[in-house]
């Protein structure tokens, strides 16, 4: 009896038990649907966002025109970004497509400056040289109308100053004598003939008057004539004076010689006033308006300027100069501006009227269009292709492609361009084009890297601060299929060379600046091991 409650307690025990484990194994089951569940949904969720953010591509982290389909890292060792579907979009709206990216960090080691956009009056000074000259209408010549001979000379060396009316020769000529003396026996004609009247004394009066006029077209002096018509007596000689005040600049007259009709025997100038005939070169003649004030200046007096003003504007080029001569008048005081002296002349030309321009700096030419690069925000630049008008000193106008305002780049450009391959921007810049091979999408729809310089590694052999270059002993750049070798090359900023030696291993970046001159773009500190072995 006690063996058989025995055996009943321990079943009743063990049912208990069984039904114990079975209600915690449910527990325990139901416990682990529940976190199954979480699970899956976590991943469900984690697949719907994979959905929602396409993954795209990979860019590099520096702002490059650089991008991978699949992580890497740059030379630097940092990852490149991924970019996702909708983020490419967004840039696009901004003007992503043909941006440029540059990290904070490289925009300010490379030293980019911007400058607004803004109004302002295109004045400019142009330079030229010129050359002092007689002014042409002050200058005169004393020729004699008739046959002679000098008979003396009051004014005999040239350069001399003279007033107006000063004697400066006399002349003997006997058909200047004859001719006297014709008009004198006509006048006594005249008076002979007073109490005749009639057609005899107005033929003789009529005589006389031809005679008279005759002495007065060889320019005989209104006294010497007065003279001659008071005593009637002809004279041997008649002397020569001058016409103006100024400095004998010519002088062929030798006491006795024999002259002919229209012989210019002295030449005198009025420099009271001068010319400066300036060439001005051909592109800038379109600027040069007649009444535009200038300044001139010359060796001789290097503490004065003299103020004149454009007269005239020749409308013939020199094909020799290809320049145009600009006349400017200047008063000429004390006589301290001699002829055919050598002049610096300063032009004031250009516009009145307020225009929008940018730092001349800031227009990249490449010959067939021009571009400026504006900033779009931190680190964003896009390029834009502008119409460019007149020039000043500093600025150019700008008709089209930017407006007032705006940010342009105006220092760095060309470190800009190397960075982040400007030239593949600007590609984008004409819609509807016919893209290149080299930025045709990638299979997959992934875009392109294009090229972006040349990289390297290597020692430095030697640097020329004073001509911004640097010496060094390279390994292979498979880019360019060069073998290991010495050559060097150009730096585009002298600050990328702080902190380098003669010795030191670096890794560099590189662009062909011009046909055959090769420019470092980056350059910075490597390990001794790998540069060693890039060498090699």
């Amino acid at each position: 009896m006690k063996t058989s409650n025995l055996i009943l307690a321990l079943l009743v025990a063990g049912g208990g038990i069984a039904a114990g484990g079975y209600w915690m194994g449910g527990r325990t089951h139901a416990a682990g649907s529940s976190v199954a569940q979480a699970e899956a949904e976590a991943i469900g969720s984690a697949a719907a966002g994979t959905v929602k953010r396409k993954l795209l591509y990979y860019r590099n982290p520096m702002g490059l025109a650089d991008t991978s389909p699949t992580p890497k890292k740059d030379p630097m060792g940092m990852d490149y970004i991924p970019v996702y579907e909708g983020e490419d979009e967004a840039a696009d709206k901004q003007g992503g497509a043909n941006q440029i990216r540059i990290s904070t960090q490289k925009i300010q080691k490379l030293g980019v400056r911007t400058e607004a956009a803004s109004m302002r009056a295109l004045g400019k000074t142009v330079r030229v040289a010129g050359r002092v000259e007689p002014d042409e209408r002050h200058v005169y010549a004393i020729s004699p109308k008739f046959e002679g001979y000098v008979e003396r000379l009051h004014v005999n060396v040239t350069g001399q100053p003279v007033a107006k009316g000063q004697p400066l020769f006399e002349v003997y000529s006997p058909e200047l004598v004859s001719a006297q003396r014709e008009y004198a026996i006509a006048a006594q004609g005249v008076q002979a003939m007073s109490a005749a009247g009639g057609e005899a004394q107005a033929g003789m009066k009529q005589l006389a008057d031809s005679s008279l006029a005759r002495l007065r077209n060889w320019d005989l002096s209104p006294e010497q004539v007065a003279a001659l018509v008071k005593t009637g007596e002809a004279k041997r000689t008649i002397t020569f004076r001058s016409p103006v005040s100024g400095i004998v600049t010519e002088k062929k007259a030798v006491q006795g010689m024999r002259f002919m009709p229209g012989e210019a025997l002295y030449q005198v100038t009025d420099l009271s006033s001068v010319w400066v005939i300036a060439d001005v070169f051909e592109q800038d003649i379109g600027l040069v308006k007649s009444g535009s004030k200038a300044t001139v200046k010359i060796n001789a007096y290097p503490d004065k300027s003299f103020e004149g003003k454009i007269t005239y504007v020749y409308p013939t080029l020199k094909p020799e100069t290809r320049t145009v001569p600009v006349r400017i008048e200047l008063p000429n005081r004390g006589q301290l501006l001699k002829l055919a002296m050598f002049t610096q002349v300063e032009l004031q030309v250009g516009g009145q009227v307020p225009v929008l321009t940018v730092p001349d700096s800031a227009v990249i030419d490449s010959g067939t269009r021009r571009v400026v690069l504006v900033q779009l925000g931190e680190g964003r630049f896009e390029p834009r292709e502008v119409k460019t008008g007149a020039h000043s000193d500093n600025y150019v106008e700008v008709r089209e492609g930017i407006k007032q305002g705006e940010q342009v780049v105006v220092a760095a450009n060309f470190l800009i361009d190397a960075e982040s391959n400007l030239k593949a921007a600007i590609g984008g810049l004409g819609a509807g084009q016919a893209q290149p091979e080299a930025q045709k999408p990638a299979p997959g729809g992934l875009p392109a890297a294009p090229a972006v310089g040349h990289k390297g590694r290597g020692t430095i052999d030697s640097i020329d601060v004073n001509a911004g270059t640097v010496s060094l002993n390279h390994g292979a750049i498979a880019s360019l299929k060069w073998p290991a070798m010495t050559m060097e090359f150009k730096i585009a900023n002298a600050s990328l060379l702080n902190g380098l030696k003669v010795g030191a291993p670096v890794s560099f970046e590189f662009v062909e600046h011009h046909p055959g001159e090769w420019m470092i773009t980056s350059i910075t500190p490597a390990p001794a091991k790998s540069a060693a072995a890039s060498a090699r």
